[in-house]
């Protein structure tokens, strides 16, 4: 599992045995079967997880019961609910397992406490918060801009293996879309 995310953190920063050696001490390894949480709406959001093998849904269900998702987090994806885990609030998105996952977990104290001891994670995090937060706007502009057939025209260009993974139930509530208008698209 640490083989995955040294190769992940190499992709933005060079490392040496002995720096990645230092970094891998601040995660822990976490195993959750399918449906399993991760996080809990309403519940302390303690981590930050890097996804070494499987797939994971972040969502917030609204006030009439209808689930809409943020996002999904696939291998080499970072996730949590990040206003709770940066604030110490309690979480408003629930993540939960669509497959059997295998994760990397870091707290904010360890993840503050590496980047002050390691500054090209500090670099790592500013570039990987850069390419989520332009990820965000995109994702944003394309709700706010598109329709329906555009948005998952989107999708299947942006993760094309998705679409084999994830439920239609869960694609259109991504989407923010009925099942039965994704049916007409696919």
């Amino acid at each position: 599992m640490l083989t995955t995310l040294k190769q992940h953190i190499e992709q933005l920063v060079p490392l040496t045995d002995a720096e990645f050696a230092q970094i891998a001490s601040f995660f822990t390894e976490k195993k959750f079967k399918k449906h399993q949480f991760l996080i809990q709406e309403g519940e302390a959001a303690p981590y930050e997880f890097f996804v070494v093998k499987g797939l994971v849904k972040a969502y917030h269900t609204d006030t009439d019961g209808k689930t809409h998702i943020l996002q999904f987090g696939q291998e080499q994806w970072w996730i949590t609910d990040y206003q709770a885990f940066y604030s110490g609030a309690t979480a408003t998105l629930a993540i939960d397992c669509i497959e059997d996952t295998h994760v990397l977990c870091i707290t904010r104290a360890n993840r503050e406490l590496l980047c002050a001891n390691q500054r090209k994670m500090e670099q790592f995090y500013l570039k990987k918060s850069s390419f989520g937060y332009m990820a965000l706007q995109r994702r944003i502009l394309s709700l706010l801009t598109t329709n329906a057939k555009e948005r998952y025209e989107q999708l299947l260009l942006q993760y094309p293996g998705l679409i084999n993974r994830v439920p239609k139930t869960l694609i259109a509530a991504y989407l923010g879309l009925s099942r039965e208008t994704l049916s007409r698209l696919s």
